[in-house]
């Protein structure tokens, strides 16, 4: 085996491990603006290492250009929709959540 074939395999199954980080945290976290940081960091950090395994899969040509270029708006789109979505919730009221002392 390859030590490409490695390395993409690694960077791959780290993507889909935040992937799936990032769906627990919305499912279990107890807040909407929790949920959207979850959603937000881990989503783009596995994204992003998807991507990059298989770019480094892929070899480097023009198509790992091309995917070198979604990874920069990946960092572009991901951060701005989440504060995009966090800013219109403060907007229209939705306090954070507070645990309360008993």
């Amino acid at each position: 085996m390859e030590i490409r074939m490695i390395i993409s395999g690694f960077l791959i199954f780290a993507g889909c491990f935040f992937i799936v980080v990032a769906s627990l945290g919305v499912l279990r976290l107890p807040d909407f603006y929790a949920r959207l940081h979850a959603g937000g960091k881990a989503d783009t950090m596995g994204q992003t290492l998807v991507v990059l395994g298989l770019i480094v899969y892929e070899g480097f040509n023009i198509l790992s250009l091309k995917m070198l270029f979604v990874i920069i708006f990946i960092y572009i789109a991901n951060p701005t929709a989440t504060h995009a979505i966090a800013k219109a919730a403060w907007v229209e009221g939705l306090k954070p959540w507070r645990k309360k002392n008993d």
